[in-house]
Order: C-alpha cells, then structure tokens, then sequence
C-alpha cells in the first residue's frame, strides 16, 4: 500500500512539474508587459495577439493532443511536445521583431498542450476515482505556483540577468522535465481504438452531447476570460488605469496568486464536503458565478482606484469554473476523457486568445476615437462582462432543469 502511495506521489510531481513549467510560461507577459512593449513598441492590440499566440497553439493542439493521449499516453506524448515548447522558448529568447515573439508563442502553445490535460487522462487511470477530484484540484493549485513564479520572481531576475536570458533558464527546466516524465509516467497499457471512423464517432458523441454544448459559451467567454485577465490585463490594468509601478504591478500579480495557491488548496479538500450538502457541480457554478461577475462590475465601476485588491477577489471568485474539468470527465466514460477534456479545451483556450485579443484591439480603437486610457479600459472590460453573463444565461437555460 505504502509502495503504492509512494508511487502516485511520484507520478503526481513529475507531472506537476511539467506543468509548473506550462503556466508560468503562460502567464509571464503579464509581468513582461513594460519591457516588451517599451523594446518593441507594442499597441494594445498587439499586445494582446502576443499573449495570445500561446493559446492559439495550445488551442490547435487540443483535439489532436486527445486522440495521441487516449492512443500512446501521456509518457510518449508529453515528452515529445515538450521538444516543441523548448524550441519555442529558446526562439523567443532570440526574437528581434514582433513576428519572431509571436511565432514563438505559438510553438511554446502546441508544446505544452498536453501538461494538464495529460495528468487529468492519466489520473482516471492510474489513481483510484475518490483521489480524482483532489489531484485535479491541485494540479490547479500548481497552476497558481506557476503563475506565482512568473510575477515577483521574474520582476526581480529582469534587471539582474534580462527577460532573454530568463527564457534560456525556463529551457533548461523544459529539458529536466523531459527527462523526468520519460523515467518515471508509467507506460500506457489501454487499447484505444484508432480507425478513423471510430477517432470521428468518439468526437461527434464529445461534441453532440447536450451538457458538453451547454458548457461551451461559459468554457469561451467567461473561463477563457478569466485567463485572459490573470494572465494579461490585470498588469496593464494595474499600470496603466490604477498607476501602478512596474514593481508595484508585479507584486500585485504576486499576491494574486498566492491567495489562489490556498484557495485551490482549501478548495481540494471542501469539495467533497459539499456534495454532502446535496451541492453538485451544476449547483455550484450556477449560485457561484454571478459574484464573480458583480466583481468585475465594481472593477469597471472603480477604475482607478481598483486595483490588486479587486482583482484578487475576481479570480478568487472564479473558482467554481474549475468544477467544470471534473463535470466533463466524469460525464464520458474512460475510453472517451482524452477527447472530451482536450474537446472542451479547445473552447477555454480559444476563448482565453480571443478575449485577450479583443480587449486590446477594443483599448486601441476607443483611443483611436478619442478616449482616454482609463475610460478605454472601462469599456473594453464592460463589452467582456456582457458577453460573460450572456453565456451564464445560456448554461442556466440549458441546465433548468
């Protein structure tokens, strides 16, 4: 028992590990904002297109991810894309132009494609079904740590070593990654059909399914959204609608994220307290969301004077999407998780590359017609909350009953 124990731990952390990696190269132009905007005269827009790249090829890597994690496992697939995330990252590092940062993001996006959905496959298999739900939850506490190391800690190595350099070390732990899922990810012993008819059938059952459709504006606008915020706009928000310093703004990202490192960590354990309660997924995510929709009206409605604050409590509030992974996984049987949980990335991250983008060429137009900055971030984020409640409205018609 013990043997055994010690070995899901193992397999915990080296994936773990993978992913730490995963988000914080997600998460890093936040805190790289000012100095990539400064060296290469970034409008909002293109900020945004930037951030974005990685999820553009995360996005397109999804089904595909699905189909090779239910064929190969996540010991053969991880590995290998992660080569494409290291070839990424050391090109971004000698990027010269815009073109060159955003070819970059996209490479590091397909590379890391499979480092939560890979874990999430693998769990259903090797960890007992009560254990499921807890290492979801802190593989998304790791998600924090990640987040967590791409603010203050890269603040502080940016005048020391360069934000170049900073991406060669990120290559560095990209190749110790490799090598620890290739010694220590069990190998994948379930037979997966693979004839293109059946690879087709198994993602028409994903994609026809009524609770998975009803999950799709939620996943894209207000999940993608949350994405988009914490991994982009609450920087440029806090520097240039509150007058944040560069510091300042990195270490209110920081402080965003430790507070959720311990929500997820809370959160892992008052799961199953709740079901208890009688409160499903479904329950949960419908009483849960509209506070963090509140929230980000009191941002909009602040303006300048919201500032980390406000903005650890929006992504605090937004923990209840997390739910949604489990919901999708346990709504499929097994041989179908691959593809129903990459299917409903593909509308997360999607969803994360087109509000980010949306909101800075949204920024860029308002000022194009005459408006000042502050008032032009009020408006871009006003746009993504209507839209965030019109897909709440539609989860809700869809699951009345």
């Amino acid at each position: 028992m013990t043997s055994k124990v010690n070995k899901s731990v193992i397999i915990f952390c080296v994936f773990a590990f993978a992913f730490f990696i995963s988000t914080l190269l997600r998460a890093i132009t936040a805190t790289l904002t000012p100095v990539l905007t400064n060296e290469f005269d970034l409008s909002a827009g293109n900020l945004g297109l930037l951030a974005g790249g990685y999820f553009i090829g995360f996005s397109l890597m999804q089904i595909p991810a699905g189909l090779l994690l239910d064929k190969y496992g996540p010991k053969k697939v991880i590995p290998y894309l992660l080569l494409i995330a290291l070839v990424g990252t050391i090109s971004f590092a000698f990027a010269k132009n815009f073109t060159g940062l955003f070819i970059s993001r996209i490479f590091i996006g397909v590379g890391v494609s499979a480092c939560l959905m890979g874990p999430l496959t693998g769990y259903r298999v090797w960890f007992e079904e009560k254990y499921q739900q807890r290492a979801n939850s802190w593989m998304l506490m790791v998600l924090s740590i990640g987040f967590l190391a791409s603010t203050l800690p890269v603040q502080i190595l940016l005048p020391l070593i360069g934000w170049r350099s900073i991406f060669f070390l990120i290559g560095a732990l990209i190749l110790i990654s490799i090598i620890l899922l290739s010694v220590f990810i069990p190998s994948w012993e379930i037979k997966s059909p693979v004839e293109s008819k059946n690879i087709s059938e198994g993602l028409l059952d994903v994609w026809k399914d009524k609770f998975f459709i009803s999950l799709i504006p939620l996943a894209f606008f207000s999940y993608g959204g949350v994405q988009a915020i914490q991994t982009l706009w609450a920087g440029p928000w806090m520097l240039n609608v509150a007058g944040y310093s560069p510091l300042e703004s990195a270490t209110g990202l920081f402080w965003i994220n430790i507070t959720m490192l311990f929500a997820f960590l809370i959160w892992g354990y008052l799961l199953p307290k709740f079901s208890e309660y009688g409160l499903d997924s479904i329950k949960i995510i419908k009483y849960g969301l509209p506070l963090n929709y509140l929230i980000l009206f009191l941002i909009i409605l602040l303006g300048q004077k919201a500032g980390a604050a406000m903005f650890t409590l929006y992504i605090l509030s937004s923990i209840v999407l997390t739910l949604t992974h489990p919901a999708i996984a346990l709504s499929f049987p097994q041989h179908l998780a691959g593809k129903s949980l990459t299917s409903f990335n593909v509308f997360i991250h999607s969803g994360t590359f087109f509000v980010q983008w949306g909101i800075g060429l949204i920024i860029d137009y308002c000022k194009n017609i005459g408006f000042d900055t502050v008032l032009s971030y009020k408006i871009s984020f006003f746009v993504f909350l209507v839209i965030c409640i019109l897909s709440y409205l539609f989860f809700i018609f869809k699951n009345k009953n």
